[in-house]
C-alpha cells in the first residue's frame, strides 16, 4: 500500500462487505503480513470501528454496526442527508440495486447516535407514484452509462455514441434528471449546434480520450436550455398541431417542456409537442381548451376520434 492511512481505508472497505474475512485473506488482499493486519485491526478499533473477530471454520473479521464514519468524510448532517438520498434512489429505475447496496454499506458504519433517526426516516418515507403523466413504462438507465457520461463531462472529452440508430459525436457539458429521465446537454464540435439527448437512448462507443476546449452555452443556463429543447427532441413521439389562437396565448397556457410554439399569423400558431405515446398526446391536447388541426402524424387522428366519441357518449348519457 502507498501509506498506512490508505491501507486502513482499504481494510475498512474490505471489512464492510462479506460475511467475514480471515486474517490470511486480508493479508493477501493488502499485500502485507498477518501480523500487520492484526495491528491494523487494533488501530481501527482505537479509532472507534467495532471490528468483530469470530473463531472457527466460518469465522474471520467483520465490521459490526454502529461504527464511526471515516474522519473528515461526512459529518452527522451529511450522513443523514446521504442516507435519505440513497433511500430515495432505491426507487429509481436502473440504479435501485446499486443504491440499495450503497445504503446498506453506509448504514453499517453510521454512528450509533444517528441510527434511530435514520431508521425513523427509513420507516416513514414513502415514494409516491411518479409515472402519472404517461402510459409508458419507466425508462431503464444503465448506471455505467451515466458514470461514463459524467466522466466525459468532468474530463472535457468528446463523447461518441449511437443515438436512435445514428452515430453522434459531441462535447458533453451537463446531465439533467427530469421526469424519471436523464438528459445530456451537449454541443456538436463541427456545427457548434447545441442539443439535448436522452441518456436511455444512448449506446456508448469506445471513449475518445480526446479533450476539447469548453465553449460555455450562451447565458450559461443549461437546465433552462434542456427544458426548452426536450419538448422537440426528448420524447418518443412528437406531434405538430396548428392552433387557432395567438402564439402568446398558447405560451401562457403551457409549460415550456410541453412544446415549442411557432407563430403563423396574429391569430394562429403551430405547437410542436411530444410524449411517450400518441395516446398521451391525444389526452393532453384537450387541456389546451383551444381549437386545433393535426398536421402530423396522421396516426394521431384515430386516437383523437376515439376520445371524441367517448366524450360524446359521456355527454349523451348525462
Amino acid at each position: 500500500m502507498t501509506s498506512p492511512s490508505a491501507r486502513l481505508l482499504t481494510l475498512l472497505s474490505l471489512l464492510q462487505t462479506g460475511a467475514g474475512r480471515t486474517g490470511d485473506e486480508l493479508a493477501t488482499r493488502l499485500g502485507v503480513s498477518a501480523r500487520t493486519v492484526r495491528a491494523d485491526i487494533e488501530r481501527l478499533r482505537e479509532l472507534g470501528y467495532p471490528v468483530d473477530a469470530v473463531r472457527g471454520s466460518v469465522g474471520g473479521y467483520r465490521l459490526g454496526a454502529g461504527g464511526h464514519l471515516p474522519p473528515l468524510l461526512l459529518d452527522d448532517e451529511e450522513a443523514v442527508a446521504v442516507t435519505v438520498g440513497l433511500q430515495m434512489a432505491a426507487g429509481v429505475t436502473g440504479v435501485e440495486e446499486s443504491g440499495a447496496r450503497a445504503l446498506a454499506k453506509l448504514e453499517q458504519v453510521l454512528p450509533s447516535r444517528l441510527r434511530p433517526l435514520v431508521d425513523a426516516l427509513g420507516s416513514t418515507i414513502d415514494r409516491g407514484q411518479e409515472n402519472t403523466g404517461t402510459d409508458a413504462p419507466d425508462p431503464e438507465v444503465d448506471a455505467a452509462v451515466l458514470g461514463a457520461v459524467a466522466a466525459a463531462i468532468r474530463d472535457a472529452e468528446w463523447l461518441r455514441f449511437d443515438y436512435q440508430g445514428e452515430p453522434v459525436l459531441v462535447e458533453p457539458y451537463r446531465l439533467l434528471s427530469w421526469q424519471r429521465r436523464w438528459h445530456l446537454v451537449a454541443r456538436d464540435p463541427v456545427s457548434a449546434a447545441w442539443g439535448t439527448y436522452r441518456v436511455d437512448w444512448m449506446s456508448l462507443r469506445m471513449p475518445t480520450r480526446r479533450r476539447f476546449d469548453p465553449q460555455p452555452l450562451e447565458g450559461g443556463d443549461y437546465t433552462a436550455f434542456a427544458m426548452r429543447t426536450i419538448a422537440a427532441s426528448g420524447w418518443a413521439v412528437h406531434a405538430r398541431l396548428r392552433i387557432d389562437a395567438p402564439a402568446q396565448t398558447v405560451l401562457d397556457r403551457i409549460n415550456p417542456t410541453v412544446g415549442v410554439v411557432e407563430p403563423v399569423d396574429a391569430e394562429h400558431c403551430v405547437l410542436v409537442t411530444g410524449a411517450d405515446s400518441l395516446d398521451t398526446v391525444a389526452a393532453y391536447i384537450g387541456m389546451l381548451m383551444m381549437d386545433f388541426t393535426v398536421e402530423s402524424p396522421p396516426e394521431l387522428i384515430p386516437r383523437l376520434r376515439v376520445l371524441s366519441e367517448r366524450y360524446a357518449r359521456a355527454v349523451a348519457g348525462s
